[in-house]
């Protein structure tokens, strides 16, 4: 066996025997091998997928490449029936075709009769069409000796072309054209009446085969029969499945009945080659044939149901109930029988469906007799003691029989809650409420307190009905004290509440309160009797949300160090490719993250929320940030007091940079009305760059000025290195020496373009220093 199969667990005996992918392997697998070491792996696969023809026929053709002929009509004999798969049917005539040719006129008989068989079981097939085409030409090319010969081979080829273009095949228009050229080559006066009578069916089974092809097309028609997983796909196949049913039994094509049914037949029979594990699939065909009145055919669908899906008890019941239908009550009794024998320890609910079976049948002391064996058997349970006094009750009307029944089983089950509520409730139907109150009360003290909630329950819900109500108080109270020691918070399920009031004093459907004030009682019992548990589970989940922090911390500080070191490395190669020197002092040093005290941490509680007092001035803000504010520009100022509020978390740094750089900042105004540090671009010959810097004119002979040019480029570079040094203590932020190197890109270009060296811009005049440093590339 292939080492794949097995890893996947088509080869252990623990594996899943139906693993399509090991199936597959093994199917590969099998194709590479001889004949006699394939065969072993063959039979395996269509034990466990009997109803798979792509294996039938990778299975008979390795059998039909070595010429075993014996062998190979043995295979064909076990699948053709149950796969009627065209190109299963198709690799079978052409096996039979070629067995047949060298026998002459008998040979061609059997593959005459081959034709017809195959055609008997896959003709209605929608891809059939080339087996009609070519069982026509097979029979075309017949020899005959004799004109009788000759007439009854074209009344032959006839019938099967006006039985082909009634089926809604492919090919049904070429078989149709085909059609109307064979019988106007033999007689156009006769063939004038014959097409004119089967153009409308012609022209039906066309319109049908359209309709038909929509629900084909959503069929997969190579998944293999696996039991239920209730996948996706699995659901879109039995819904495709079921459209199709569908539409072939209403007969769209309006065929006679018994061509319709072999038409739903046939489409059945496919269906389960897919859904061979599905019991409602075999239910729906069994009972299709039984409304049709075919009780024996609906009998061996059920038998094959059986053998497919040994398992289903569904299937057994539904098979018992349409034989005790028909009157085949000793086929019924079997497969009853065959129930109980079958399932081992689960048989308490076969054990009741029998003894249900029995007083139908044979009668009251049949039941009783069966009963009287079966309260024996070690898998017994309460509930077939309740199902036969309830029968004795309801139907014998024997009170009598049915209370001994209860209380043989009360020796027995007295540790069962549910047997003590249904024993209740026959005595309540007996109005015998003083041997229901027993019944509470003895019940009450063997159950423990975790098992006795619904007892309780019931306990209190008698005594609101019967008792008075000083009975009614004292069992609530005992309710509360009992179920009080599985609590954990004793003192909140001791209490009283408006909640138990409006569960004394409501009946059915009918409640003492409004719908909202229903709901209102219903939160606060829950909150008052389960905020313990609750408190617990937040404190659990708070507990691993930390933890995995605390790992995700540790990940991303590990993670971060490795990737500055990593930046910086590649940061400077680019940097000192560009012109400035990969000096560590100007680059951004490594992250520290800092993560927070987990101890400290508390649940979140606005209402214990206090907000500092803080003394605030005339102007809104409070003294420590009017004091930070008188320390800024006036520009700075205003922007920081046009800011809108924010509470909560202090703002990403990333995100401020962002809207700094994109925003327009007031300046100040000089006594000539002009921005301080600007140049008047209203004068002839001043304009802007495309990096924003200024351009003017240059003046007169200073194109031939080259040593001016170079002594002021020099003095600028001085400049510039003075400016970036004093500039060494700012922090250090990639982001704003990215945008600050978008921004000066074109002017250091510039003034690389001229002096030939690195090159650092001032803005305002001088006045102040407009950024960090910018990198200029040549």
């Amino acid at each position: 066996m292939p080492e794949e199969a097995k890893k996947s667990g088509g080869g252990g005996d623990g594996g899943d025997i139906y693993n399509v992918q090991a199936a597959e392997i093994l199917a590969n697998e099998a194709l590479l091998l001889p004949i006699n070491e394939a065969a072993p792996i063959y039979e395996k696969l269509l034990a466990t997928f009997p109803t798979a023809a792509k294996y039938w026929k990778q299975y008979v053709e390795a059998y039909m490449a070595t010429n075993n002929d014996e062998a190979t009509k043995q295979i064909f004999s076990r699948c053709l029936l149950n796969c009627l798969h065209i190109s299963l049917w198709r690799c079978y005539i052409t096996f039979i075709r070629r067995v047949n040719d060298k026998r002459g006129s008998e040979g061609l008989d059997e593959t005459k009769k081959a034709f017809d068989f195959m055609l008997n079981y896959v003709g209605n097939d929608a891809a059939s069409g080339p087996v009609w085409m070519e069982y026509i030409a097979f029979l075309k090319s017949m020899p005959v000796v004799t004109p009788q010969e000759e007439s009854h081979r074209m009344t032959t080829v006839r019938k099967v072309y006006q039985k082909a273009i009634l089926v809604p095949t492919n090919h049904v228009e070429q078989l149709w054209k085909d059609y109307e050229h064979f019988e106007n080559s033999v007689s156009r006066t006769l063939a004038k009446g014959l097409l004119s009578e089967y153009q409308p069916k012609f022209n039906s089974a066309k319109a049908v085969y359209r309709e038909r092809k929509k629900y084909i097309d959503d069929i997969d028609w190579n998944v293999l029969a696996i039991p239920p997983t209730g996948s996706y796909k699995e659901e879109q196949q039995c819904m495709a499945w079921k459209r199709l049913l569908a539409f072939e039994k209403g007969n769209p094509q309006r065929i006679d009945a018994s061509t319709a049914n072999r038409r739903v037949t046939f489409t059945y029979e496919q269906c389960l080659m897919y859904l061979y594990h599905h019991p409602d699939i075999w239910y729906d065909y069994a009972m299709w044939h039984a409304k049709n009145g075919s009780m024996d055919s609906a009998a061996k669908i059920f038998q094959r149901a059986l053998k497919a899906i040994p398992d289903s008890e569904v299937l057994k019941y539904a098979f018992a109930e349409m034989e005790e239908s028909r009157g085949a009550i000793q086929t019924a009794k079997t497969i009853y029988e065959s129930l109980i024998a079958e399932n081992g320890s689960m048989t308490s609910l076969a054990h009741i469906q029998f003894i249900r079976f029995l007083r139908r049948t044979e009668g009251i002391e049949a039941a009783r007799k069966y009963f009287l064996d079966a309260r024996k058997s070690p898998s017994c349970t309460y509930h077939v003691y309740v199902a036969y006094a309830t029968m004795a009750f309801c139907l014998d009307k024997d009170a009598k029989v049915a209370q001994s029944v209860f209380e043989a089983g009360l020796k027995r089950f007295m540790h069962e809650p549910g047997y003590i509520l249904e024993y209740t409730d026959f005595l309540c139907r007996l109005n015998d409420d003083r041997n229901v109150r027993a019944l509470f009360e003895r019940a009450l003290s063997l159950l423990p307190p975790e098992q006795s909630v619904e007892v309780w329950k019931r306990f209190a819900q008698f005594e609101q009905t019967y008792g008075d109500l000083s009975s009614m108080l004292k069992v609530e109270q005992r309710r509360k004290e009992a179920l009080s020691r599985t609590s954990e918070d004793a003192l909140s399920a001791l209490e009283n509440t408006l909640y138990d009031v409006v569960s004394r004093y409501s009946y059915m459907d009918l409640w003492p309160c409004s719908s909202k004030e229903l709901d209102y009682l219903a939160r606060q019992e829950v909150e008052l009797k389960g905020w313990h548990k609750v408190y617990v589970c937040i404190c659990a989940v708070l507990a691993v949300i930390l933890q995995a922090c605390n790992n995700n911390w540790k990940w991303l500080a590990n993670n971060t160090v490795k990737k500055d070191k990593s930046a910086t490395l590649s940061r400077g190669g680019m940097l000192g490719a560009t012109g400035i020197s990969a000096n560590p002092k100007l680059l951004p040093q490594s992250a520290k993250v800092v993560r927070p005290e987990t101890s400290q941490m508390v649940i979140y509680d606005p209402r214990q929320m206090k907000v500092p007092d803080f003394p605030a001035t005339t102007s809104g803000y409070t003294k420590e940030v009017e004091d930070i504010l008188k320390m800024l520009s006036q520009p700075t100022m205003s922007f920081v007091k046009n800011l809108p509020a924010i509470e909560g978390p202090s703002p990403d740094i990333d995100v401020v940079l962002g809207v700094l750089l994109q925003s327009t900042l007031p300046v100040a105004q000089n006594a000539t009305g002009k921005a301080a540090g600007t140049t008047d671009l209203s004068k002839p010959g001043v304009g802007l760059n495309q990096n924003g810097s200024v351009h003017r004119p240059p003046r007169d002979g200073q194109s031939t000025r080259r040593k001016d040019v170079e002594r002021q480029g020099v003095q600028q570079q001085e400049d510039d290195a003075a400016a970036v040094q004093s500039q060494a203590a700012a922090p250090r932020d990639m982001f704003r020496l990215r945008q600050i190197q978008r921004s000066r890109g074109g002017l250091g270009a510039t003034a690389a373009s001229q002096s030939g060296s690195s090159a650092f811009s001032f803005s305002g005049g001088g006045s102040a220093f407009s950024g960090d440093q910018s990198a200029s590339t040549d």
